[in-house]
């Protein structure tokens, strides 16, 4: 896959449960689990800038691009 999730890695620095994000952003803890693991095939602006909005951050801090190895 070449878009990366790195939720997980955000969480960790701002000292912060998935529950907690889940409570504040509005989606279920299974769906930020989902999210955390990259098994999603997309996610809504408006739940990507909420995320942003509760952990500080850009979506670049939680989205990266890794081209497949050829």
């Amino acid at each position: 896959m070449a878009i990366v999730v790195t939720l997980d890695v955000m969480l960790a620095r701002r000292k912060m449960r998935s529950k907690q994000l889940a409570e504040h952003v509005g989606i279920t803890v299974q769906n930020v689990s989902l999210l955390k693991s990259g098994k999603v095939k997309g996610v809504r602006f408006e739940t990507l800038a909420k995320i942003c909005e509760v952990l500080e951050c850009q979506p670049g801090d939680i989205l990266t691009y890794e081209p497949d190895p050829e």
